[in-house]
């Protein structure tokens, strides 16, 4: 883990921090570490004084700081940051049928969701978010919007039965998602996911139509899956069984499959994710505000299910707060299985990192502070008073620290989170024109 390549000393940026808490291998904290950073991966991981040997560019010394990989949300939908507060306290489907979706008939448009994906990811940025799987309609702007902030995104070409603002049928849903992932096929920053909504709003020929596209192009599915009772029922009444039974039928349980929710699963399905090696999206928060229930995180993890964290849309969390989430995961495991040693620190983190970057395919690249990956790292301020004394840094980030206390951010190597203010988005522009939005929404 800590060679470098032999041919080089040289590097753009070394960074001296209290900890180094690299996710891989699990469990491990470095003490009198340097991260160093050549053309835009890391280069090397280092006690400090054999750093010293290194030509770098730039130096950053952050001794009360925790350096840790950028953290990766594996499901939200963005653009809804302009939604949010909008229609709060209400269950799912009426909050879908009789509020959302009117909204988003009305208003929704590539302006739309450039503007609340900018707006998602100033907040995501600042929370030390680096990497966001996103699911909407007009995705070409919230790719757009990403770009701008230099953060990644995994863009969903998203499929509903419904005609929207967007496309009218199956065959235009995936026309234009095809024609935004090649249009972006050189975007160092983009990659993609096949996103149908959910079993309820995704018939059977809407589903075929993704797992043929999905096995030619090597593409994840993202779906919402089991997320509440409603949409059991309404399965079973509809197909005679419960939605991930009907996903079965039709061959979509496959390593690519990320279940989002997975609130209410059995032991079964839960045997079936396993074994089809498919992943869980886990949104503690936003099941929690939704009253979907408790996710059966210890069980999947259990069972050897892949299972990363995500924030949901801000209209239903209403937080785009990773760090927030983890911590959530963790109290919430404990909670419900009544073992205060159930997802412990170490493993919360994971699953806020690694676990998203193996879902979505990009274990390779990001998800650990490993040499050869990409430089996405998150420096965070432990001298709060919130998070002394620190005896255990890890225990700290889950169970102590919180966003605010991130201090710089780096994508690929490059700043883009600097003493707290992201270095590539206008801030004020961008909540100027939140407000506008907010104004035309208002008036319905």
């Amino acid at each position: 883990m800590t060679n470098p390549a032999p041919h080089s000393n040289r590097a753009d940026l070394r960074i001296d921090a209290g900890w180094i808490i690299p996710v891989q291998p699990a469990a491990s904290v470095l003490t009198g570490h340097s991260l160093l950073v050549r053309d835009g991966r890391i280069a090397a991981l280092l006690p400090s004084a054999e750093a010293d040997a290194w030509d770098c560019r730039e130096r950053r010394r952050l001794p009360g700081h925790v350096l840790i990989p950028g953290l990766i949300n594996l499901h939200t939908h963005a653009a809804m940051s302009l939604l949010r507060g909008y229609a709060d306290d209400l269950p799912l489907m009426d909050w879908l049928n009789h509020h959302i979706w009117p909204a988003e008939s009305r208003h929704g448009s590539h302006d739309f969701v450039r503007d609340g994906t900018l707006l998602a990811c100033l907040e995501m940025l600042a929370g030390g978010i680096t990497c966001f799987n996103d699911m909407y309609f007009f995705a070409e702007g919230a790719v757009e919007a990403a770009t701008q902030a230099g953060m990644r995104i995994a863009a969903g070409m998203i499929l509903v039965d419904f005609p929207t603002g967007y496309a009218a049928d199956t065959d235009g849903y995936l026309q234009k998602g095809l024609a935004m992932r090649d249009a972006h096929a050189d975007n160092p920053l983009a990659t993609f996911c096949l996103a149908p909504h959910a079993p309820y709003t995704v018939g059977d020929r809407g589903l075929e139509k993704i797992m043929t596209y999905a096995e030619q192009l090597d593409l994840p599915i993202h779906i919402h899956l089991h997320e509440t009772k409603d949409e059991l029922r309404q399965s079973i009444e509809q197909y005679g069984v419960r939605p991930l039974a009907r996903l079965k039928s039709l061959g979509m349980l496959t390593p690519g499959l990320i279940a989002v929710h997975g609130v209410h699963l059995n032991d079964l399905e839960i045997g079936w994710l396993a074994s089809h090696g498919c992943h869980v999206a886990h949104c503690p928060a936003s099941n929690l505000k939704l009253g979907s229930g408790f996710a059966p995180v210890t069980k999947l993890l259990a069972e050897g299910v892949n299972v990363g964290i995500g924030t949901d849309g801000a209209a239903s969390n209403n937080r785009l707060d990773m760090l927030g989430e983890l911590r959530l995961a963790a109290l919430l495991a404990k909670g419900v299985s009544g073992d205060p040693a159930a997802l412990p620190a170490t493993k919360a983190l994971e699953m806020a990192t690694l676990a998203g970057a193996r879902a979505l395919g990009l274990e390779q690249e990001i998800g650990s502070l490993e040499v050869g990956k990409q430089a996405d790292i998150v420096a965070i301020d432990m001298a709060a008073p919130g998070s002394l004394p620190c005896y255990d840094p890890l225990s700290d980030l889950v169970y102590s620290v919180g966003r605010e206390q991130v201090s710089h951010v780096w994508v690929g190597g490059e700043a883009r989170v600097e003493n707290g203010v992201c270095r590539n988005l206008d801030r004020q522009e961008i909540l100027r024109v939140a407000g506008k939005w907010k104004s035309l929404i208002s008036r319905g």
